[in-house]
């Protein structure tokens, strides 16, 4: 009998042991639906892409081909200023004004250093290669690009831009410097007249494009001051969090638009370029030193600095964002993967929100790590390819003007081949031979579009490490702050889910929702800082 009893339940276990693999395979599966059906999108638009290049298809067919994902884009640029407004505002209110200012300063920081290694990797790599032969000059023939590009005027823009005068102008218009010729002076000579020669000057114009950088300033600047103000500013900062979720349900509706927008901007892309293989071989070792340096910093360096100050495992925090690079290397557009990266940062990272709004906004606009790495490979492999030996002064003069052109690159396809103008002009190398790597930059930028958009979450991600007694401070702030509502609560967690807090009144106090989230074992990051600057919470509270 006994031995019956015993073997039962033994054979239970054995059979029970199938389902619940199969349970957690299949709960794996539905967990990363999204990223297997996105990662499918990504292969099937290559795949199309080049299957259709042998039937020679018409314009008005790769048109078509390609309206999805013109869609997908138009919605995700549709997300991008209400999220940034939202988030910066939100963000920055929930903070008080001093800590404000040692997040921006320890972002700065990081943004800056991690631009000026990859443009000294860039340096390295270029000329340890050395792709720029000078006998490609006879097979690509000779530049057409005649703009020249003044460091003084990018600087001088870079300001205008950070400080507009009308912030609803700056939502859809940039200043940025031109030259227009002058009025013709007639000069007496002889007693006849003499047209002097044409000059040009200086002049500040607006072109199109949303001046994203005075947004960041002006919504910085406002959430602060906003959170400064206590109870009576309590109404607009609810408003804006609401906006911000408001925007983040819809960006979960257009997630699921993700694999049919990513294959279709793909497979347009690659079905509109003429003799893509001819381009492709006669470049190919430019491409090869550009993804070289990418791979080599997104897999290398980056994770060693994660492992640095975090000590944590730097590669299951690369896994969790996946889905943002592979929209990234899409869309081309750090700002277009700014909503996916978001989702990815806060709900599957756990990254602390008050962090993430602050830090990834201030990202897609001021920090292209990519970029640097691509502006001083190319300036490099245009003055090796014109037969012309840089000096060392020459060779910190790259590097130092990849760093501050990465820094005033606007988060928009293809707007490292402006800034690569600027680089040229200052190591006096022929500008017009940018034309040239016209054909090729449509591949390379969404390589350097991924480590943009990661140098953002890995930003977040430290900043959020070096920032844990300030924030642990703001808790103890939020403890002091006599009422918080359970939608409160649970919005600035993050969490929908079923807790003990359910259970308790609609209003109850901060002291009591601690004493419960220490039970419940939950992060107590999200409660809402109103203001205070304590500097430890351990004479706060006994948590």
């Amino acid at each position: 009998m006994s031995t019956d009893s015993a073997a039962g339940p033994a054979d239970c276990t054995l059979e029970s042991g199938a389902p619940k693999e199969l349970t957690k395979t299949r709960r794996w599966i539905a967990e990363n639906m999204l990223l297997l059906v996105t990662l499918l999108g990504v292969v099937l638009g290559i795949v199309v892409g080049f299957g259709l290049r042998w039937f020679s298809l018409g314009p008005d067919v790769i048109l078509l081909i390609s309206y999805p994902g013109e869609l997908f884009m138009r919605i995700l640029k549709l997300i991008i200023l209400p999220l940034i407004i939202s988030s910066l505002v939100a963000g920055s209110a929930s903070l008080n004004a001093k800590m404000n200012g040692k997040i921006a300063l320890r972002t700065l920081l990081y943004f800056i250093t991690t631009s000026m290694m990859n443009a000294i990797l860039g340096i390295a790599l270029v000329l340890l290669v050395h792709p720029g032969d000078p006998g490609l000059r006879d097979t690509l023939g000779q530049g057409t690009e005649n703009r020249a590009v003044n460091m003084l005027d990018s600087l001088l823009d870079l300001g205008r831009n950070i400080f507009p005068d009308n912030l609803f102008q700056a939502t859809f218009q940039q200043a940025h410097t031109v030259y227009v010729p002058s009025k013709f002076d007639v000069l007496p000579k002889n007693d006849s007249l003499e047209v002097a020669s044409e000059t040009l000057v200086r002049q500040v114009n607006y072109r199109s494009g949303t001046n994203t950088l005075g947004i960041v300033f002006f919504c910085l600047v406002f959430g602060t001051l906003l959170g400064t103000m206590g109870e009576k500013a309590r109404v607009v900062i609810d408003f804006f969090s609401v906006i911000f979720e408001v925007v983040m349900q819809m960006v979960t509706g257009v997630m699921w638009l993700t694999p049919i927008g990513i294959s279709s901007v793909i497979a347009g892309k690659i079905l509109s370029v003429s003799d893509i293989a001819l381009v492709l071989s006669q470049l190919a070792w430019f491409i090869a030193t550009v993804v070289l340096g990418v791979l080599i910093y997104q897999l290398i360096i980056m994770q060693l600095i994660y492992f640095m100050f975090i000590r944590k495992n730097p590669y299951k925090f690369y896994a969790g964002l996946v889905h943002g690079m592979l929209t990234a290397f899409a869309t081309a557009s750090t700002a277009a993967a700014l909503p996916i990266t978001f989702r990815c940062m806060n709900e599957k990272l756990k990254v602390d929100p008050r962090i993430t709004r602050f830090v990834l906004p201030i990202g897609c606009n001021i920090n292209m790590d990519g970029t640097a790495l691509f502006v001083s490979i190319a300036s490099i492999f245009i003055a090796q390819m014109n037969g012309i030996k840089l000096s060392f002064g020459e060779i910190i003069t790259v590097c130092f003007t990849s760093t501050a052109a990465s820094c005033s690159s606007a988060s928009v396809p293809s707007a490292a081949l402006v800034l690569l103008l600027m680089v040229l002009s200052a190591i006096d190398t022929p500008v017009q031979d940018v034309s040239l790597l016209f054909a090729i930059d449509w591949i390379v930028d969404r390589f350097r579009t991924t480590n943009n958009m990661l140098g953002d979450c890995y930003a977040a991600a430290v900043v959020e490490h070096l920032s844990k007694k300030e924030l642990m401070a703001c808790d103890a702030a939020a403890y002091q702050d006599p009422v918080l509502s359970i939608n409160e609560y649970q919005q600035h967690n993050n969490t929908t889910s079923k807790s003990p807090i359910t259970e308790l009144n609609s209003v109850v106090t901060r002291r009591e929702i601690i004493k419960v989230h220490k039970n419940t074992s939950v992060n107590s990051y999200g409660l809402v800082c109103r203001g205070s600057s304590h500097e430890s919470i351990d004479s706060q509270c006994n948590i």
